[in-house]
């Protein structure tokens, strides 16, 4: 199967498979699960410039954890970070569905096509690629009211913010957007990225840790969330799950991979792939009400 999007982007490297995440220990860098707003990096190593910075855009709001080697210094720290955040405001500006002057809602009116410009084209074809990839269970053309690429836009998004702080030097960073991260080389304690993954429903449950040093976690759904994923087949809001939670090389593509879970249950689970890098973590049955 070809993964959706695994080509270069600006500012990113041909790159493999990510390993799958190790089992963790010790105090977490970064939790993740409902209502989870914990991004606490543990103390920071003596060369390391360590930024943090918060933004709230109309598609989502994000936390980056810039993690910098003495010789970046300050000004490069915040020279990347400054460029990360613009992106994330240019794409909230220029693709969010939300926004009635984006190209998506104009693309949704149909006053544009997709290949007048390039980065719209892009999130195009990662959204084709996903519903050829998972029989058709994500189906951005299948949402109400036209096309809506909102199963992979936080994290397509996401890596793109990324791919800039790569570009200006940073090799360790988390990117972190409410149940979705993608993370890089290593937390300020200088050790591999340690993240807390509780499980949606079952608050007393320890959570489950993993070291990561390259990859990314997608989630669709939140616990008492309803209706915001409709199922493709049916025009319904899909309701089997709870959440679906996915690791992978590439947030956009594990994002959509969860989505598509999330629309499917655990059906799913039948065509979900286990040797392209990607893995579902939680796969969460609804309760009868």
């Amino acid at each position: 199967m070809r993964i959706p999007g695994g080509g270069r982007g600006r500012g990113q490297h041909r790159r493999g498979l990510s390993p799958a995440p190790a089992v963790g220990r010790g105090r977490p860098d970064l939790r993740l699960g409902a209502g989870r707003r914990n991004v606490r990096p543990g103390a920071a190593l003596a060369d390391r410039v360590v930024a943090r910075h918060t933004v709230q855009t109309s598609i989502a709001e994000y936390t980056l954890v810039l993690n910098g080697v003495g010789e970046v210094g300050w000004r490069g720290v915040g020279d990347a970070l400054r460029d990360a955040v613009a992106e994330l405001r240019a794409i909230d500006l220029t693709y969010s569905p939300a926004r009635p002057a984006s190209l998506v809602s104009r693309l949704r009116r149909a006053e544009i096509s997709a290949e007048a410009y390039p980065p719209l084209a892009d999130i195009v074809a990662r959204c084709a690629a996903m519903r050829a990839a998972t029989d058709g269970w994500f189906d951005a053309w299948a949402v109400p009211g036209g096309f809506d690429p909102g199963g992979l836009l936080v994290g397509w998004a996401v890596e793109r913010a990324a791919a800039r702080l790569r570009a200006a030097g940073i090799e360790d960073y988390a990117v972190v957007s409410g149940a979705d991260l993608t993370v890089r080389g290593h937390a300020p304690h200088g050790g591999p990225w340690r993240i807390a993954v509780h499980h949606p429903t079952e608050n007393d449950r320890p959570p489950m840790m993993l070291e990561m040093t390259s990859g990314a976690i997608g989630t669709s759904g939140v616990a008492g969330r309803r209706d915001h994923v409709v199922d493709p087949h049916t025009g319904e809001p899909a309701n089997r799950l709870v959440a679906a939670t996915v690791t992978g090389p590439d947030l956009a593509v594990a994002d959509g991979y969860a989505t598509a879970l999330f629309a499917a249950g655990r059906a799913g689970l039948d065509w979900f792939p286990t040797k392209d890098g990607y893995r579902a973590l939680f796969a969460t049955a609804r309760r009868p009400a």
